[in-house]
């Protein structure tokens, strides 16, 4: 077999099923003869979106990979990359190398250099017979601590060349995990127990971890309210009486209620990452940390008591640590539940105008609601896109267990929440998978609609179109006066529809509801992609906005 051929054979035995991707690349074509079915996308960025949904939603089980040509293959994918790396998800990327007589030389463009700041790490298949060791060393990667992209570039002539038979072997690797130290864990648990007003807050790690469980039955020991990062979103069922939804630009009233006031915060999973996109932690709160990075430790914040472990195995420790302490004694106390429900209410209260609004054009908030009363969050995977689709769906989408929801967004180009919708409908089909995002953001991306149909990959995309951008800002206001910067133009249900996909345009908001049982339908049934066009209002208004 020659190396493009052994590297099928590898991605095969690692249980690869999907190949995004874009040419020309001999990768496509060995994969696909090898069972790999290729999604060959519109633009490489929404490609590297969808070997991420894959990955996120099957928690690394299934890994996504992107296959592009060397040049302006490797050099359009960049952005998707670094989204992806900024948020610590785990892909595999085959970029194409230049022939190794023309590498090197300006101005060709070398994903080596490139894609150092990235990924966790890139190699190049310098040699033939070097392919399995290159490959395990990826997937190792892939797998262990932090999560991020790998990346193995693969020259175009050495990809032709054989591999020798002696030189072929390959195991897949498995993850090791790790437990707290049990000094820091007995530390950790005695603040926790003493606390008067803790919030448990809840990042990506417990998904990639699989510990929902433990951090329901923790939470409900303790009857401590459980907030999640926007990344970590889905992490805690956030129907849960304890459950006060994801912080990040924008956060519940319940949740700014609870974090506002505690004493104690304990994050697990989380990086505690200082970002845009990520809630400042008020200061004065202890903060216990426990993360399988030991670079995040006293990164941003001075961390009162740190644990280096896998969220899963910290959370059985912390359990044990945490039940010699206090037993059953507070599992009947339904006070703090109360409290969480009856700040929520408070809260919708003085939300409930927009939420049911029927003004027109309609608000997004009453999209939101009605679809958040038309498909059960549990049989769905939602996202969202940049700007203010994520900050008006976050602190109001009510997600019902592990990874029925996609937070992102440390590095957030617009446009990224398709390729993520497509790659979950890919790594769970029998999902409804759906994507808000504005009409910006289809600007970007929106021929990726085409990939969806064509590939018969039935996802729900919502185009909230308020036609402008950047509506909750006010620093284009008077380039905009000049020369109407900010409007933006398009009937984008009529765009879908000339792509092959079913589409529809809404702008009675009476009619929300029956356009998403409509398309649902759609999508089962006639298994047809589905872009849905909302008439939007520009809303500006937004649920406690960088709060602290």
């Amino acid at each position: 077999m020659n190396t493009i051929e052994a590297i099928t054979e590898i991605l095969k035995r690692e249980g690869v099923q999907y190949l995004p991707c874009f040419p020309t690349t001999p990768v496509i074509e060995a994969a696909a003869l090898g069972g790999i079915r290729p999604i060959v996308c519109r633009q490489e960025r929404v490609g590297v979106g969808i070997a991420d949904g894959i990955s996120r939603i099957s928690n690394g089980d299934q890994m996504g990979v992107f296959a592009m040509q060397y040049g302006p293959g490797a050099e359009n994918a960049y952005p998707g990359i670094a989204s992806s790396f900024s948020d610590s998800v785990p892909l595999l990327l085959l970029p194409l190398g230049h022939p190794r007589e023309r590498a090197g030389i300006a101005p060709h463009y070398s994903s080596l250099k490139g894609y150092d700041d990235i990924t966790k790490a890139i190699e190049q298949v310098n040699a033939p017979n070097r392919t399995s060791d290159i490959m395990r060393r990826a997937f190792a990667g892939l797998r262990q601590g932090r999560g991020g992209p790998m990346a193995v570039e693969i020259p175009a002539d050495i990809a032709l060349e054989d591999v020798s038979e002696e030189s072929f072997y390959y195991v897949p690797s498995r993850p090791v995990a790790s437990q707290g130290n049990p000094g820091d864990i007995e530390a950790a648990a005695k603040a926790l127990c003493a606390s008067h007003y803790p919030v448990i807050m809840a990042g990506q790690g417990l998904l990639y971890a699989k510990a929902t469980d433990e951090l329901v039955e923790l939470a409900e020991l303790l009857q401590a309210p459980v907030c999640s990062t926007l990344l970590g979103k889905s992490a805690f069922p956030e129907v849960h009486p304890l459950a006060l939804g994801s912080t990040g630009p924008t956060m519940s009233g319940h949740a700014y209620h609870f974090l506002r006031r505690s004493d104690l915060i304990f994050g697990v999973g989380t990086s505690f990452t200082k970002h845009g996109m990520v809630m400042n932690i008020p200061s004065g709160k202890t903060l216990i940390q426990a993360t399988n990075d030991a670079s995040d430790i006293n990164k941003d914040y001075n961390i009162d008591l740190p644990i280096v472990g896998d969220a899963k195995l910290v959370l059985r420790q912390m359990i044990d640590a945490c039940r010699e302490i206090v037993g059953d004694s507070r599992k009947e106390d339904q006070s703090t539940a109360k409290e969480v429900q009856s700040e929520r209410d408070g809260w919708l209260s003085q939300w409930r105008a927009k939420l049911s609004s029927s003004e027109i054009p309609m608000t997004p908030y009453r999209v939101i609601w009605d679809f958040m009363h038309t498909i059960p969050p549990e049989d769905a995977i939602v996202t969202h896109d940049s700007g203010s689709p994520r900050d008006q769906i976050t602190a109001f989408y009510r997600s019902n267990g592990p990874r029925t929801y996609i937070g992102w967004g440390k590095s957030h180009g617009l446009g990224t929440g398709l390729g993520l919708t497509i790659g979950a409908k890919l790594a769970a089909p029998e999902k409804v998978c759906v994507n808000f995002m504005g009409d910006a953001a289809f600007g970007m991306v929106g021929l990726d609609f085409e990939t969806a149909v064509r590939s018969n990959i039935p996802i729900i995309t919502v185009v909230l179109n308020n036609s402008t951008m950047a509506v909750e800002t006010s620093q284009m206001a008077d380039s905009h006066g000049l020369y109407g910067t900010r409007d933006l133009g398009g009937n984008y249900a009529d765009l879908g529809k000339a792509m092959g996909g079913y589409a529809e345009r809404i702008e009675d908001p009476s009619q929300i509801s029956a356009a998403f049982t409509r398309a649902r339908k759609v999508t089962e049934e006639e298994g047809k992609a589905v872009l849905l066009e909302f008439i939007t209002s520009e809303e500006t208004e937004l649920s406690h906005r960088r709060a602290f």
